[in-house]
């Protein structure tokens, strides 16, 4: 376990680098805000279509030849992508290169299935927890390096975060031990690894299946609230690389110490089923109250108060994963992966496309926050599909359960 946790948080690092400075990178390639929000959108939408073809067919590879192959396989993507972004002078090299990056990423599927595989199933909810929080702690510095060594230049954060990612493969190649035993690989399959096959093999799986959709749902309000908060900030408050970093370092501290310390103790109270539906419920609010946010320090004093909302992920996924068979790990968090993927396609269309609209409105005007809406009625309507699912299910174990 501390094998994989390091390899995700140097990834997550070398990740959460970019994310302040890649909308300015953008803006220096476009003439206005409508084209930046748009490029900006075109490029995320680039990286998405390209994890979501090759989801599937990662996490199928990681369940035939092993986790460590794959992983080193997208750690190595990983360096070429910010590498490409780095050197890149025009705006097709920059979604060249997202698109290689996207191809070859599958670190957090295949480092998912690694979980899966050395941990027995009532414990997944707690350590996918805190695989959760080296997301965190990774997006708690990666933002606030990128943000600093944005303000110096702007490609600096891109060639730190490559050679971070060429250091994470070196550690894989000499340190990661395989997690997958022999015995319990599987024959890799074109048809099974096909995006559409493996979604419908998903909503398939016992007892779950409506999961795929409160993934699906509230996967789409994140990736659109990630794709609209540097732009939303710089638009409403005049934020800039700096602000956006500290904000994102917030992010990080709350998935830290939610997710790496109270996540024990909240499932000692709470099922995971109980997390997923408090955690949906919460998002749903803080969307809103981020939309409606009037000064910058309120965007801040939300994420804190948003302690449930990283609950949700570790809940769902522990459940995914203990309804799929133990062979089927690899290809099953691919294609939760793959999902989310589809997800990131459709966020950037839905957050450039809401961003233009609100783009030539004055800073501080409460309709800037209209991607914010959008994301808060999608989580509502994620939380109504997984409580409705969670009581359905409890009713109809209860005879079960009280029969002799």
């Amino acid at each position: 376990m501390p094998f994989i946790l390091v390899a995700v948080l140097v990834d997550m690092i070398s990740v959460g680098l970019i994310i302040p400075v890649l909308p300015a990178l953008v803006g220096t390639f476009t003439g206005s805000q409508a084209d930046q929000a748009f490029w900006y959108g075109a490029v995320a939408f680039a990286f998405g279509v390209s994890s979501f073809l090759s989801g599937p067919v990662l996490g199928g590879l990681s369940d035939r030849f092993g986790r460590r192959p794959v992983l080193l396989l997208g750690l190595t993507g990983l360096a070429l992508n910010f590498f490409g972004i780095a050197l890149a002078t025009a705006m097709w090299m920059l979604i060249a290169a997202r698109v290689v990056g996207g191809a070859m990423q599958s670190n957090a599927a295949v480092a998912q299935a690694y979980i899966a595989d050395i941990t027995p199933p009532e414990q997944r909810a707690r350590r996918f927890g805190l695989m959760g929080a080296m997301f965190g702690v990774g997006y708690t510095l990666g933002p606030v390096m990128g943000g600093m060594l944005g303000a110096v230049n702007l490609h600096l954060p891109f060639y730190v975060a490559g050679s971070l990612a060429l250091l994470n493969t070196l550690y894989g190649v000499f340190v990661l031990p395989e997690s997958l035993p022999r015995d319990r690989r599987q024959p890799f399959q074109w048809r099974r690894a096909n995006p559409v096959s493996s979604l419908k093999s998903l909503a398939q799986l016992r007892d779950v299946g409506p999961l795929v959709w409160v993934i699906g749902l509230s996967g789409l309000a994140q990736f659109t609230m990630h794709m609209s908060w540097v732009l939303y900030t710089t638009f409403k408050f005049g934020w800039g690389p700096k602000e956006n970093g500290w904000s994102l370092f917030a992010v990080g501290l709350m998935a830290v110490l939610v997710q790496g310390g109270l996540m024990k103790p909240l499932l000692k109270r709470f099922s995971p089923q109980r997390l997923a539906s408090l955690g949906l419920l919460s998002a749903t609010l803080c969307y809103l109250a981020w939309g409606l946010a009037t000064e910058g320090w309120m965007m801040i004093l939300i994420i804190g108060c948003n302690l449930f909302g990283f609950t949700t992920m570790a809940a769902i996924q522990s459940l995914m994963s203990n309804a799929a068979d133990e062979r089927d790990q690899g290809r099953t968090m691919g294609s939760i992966a793959s999902l989310n993927s589809l997800m990131g396609v459709v966020a950037p269309v839905i957050a450039a496309s809401l961003l233009a609209v609100v783009s030539h409105r004055p800073p501080g005007d409460v309709w800037i926050g209209l991607p914010f809406f959008f994301c808060s009625a999608l989580s509502g309507l994620a939380a109504l599909v997984a409580i409705r699912h969670f009581l359905r299910r409890r009713d109809a174990t209860q005879p079960a359960t009280a029969a002799p």
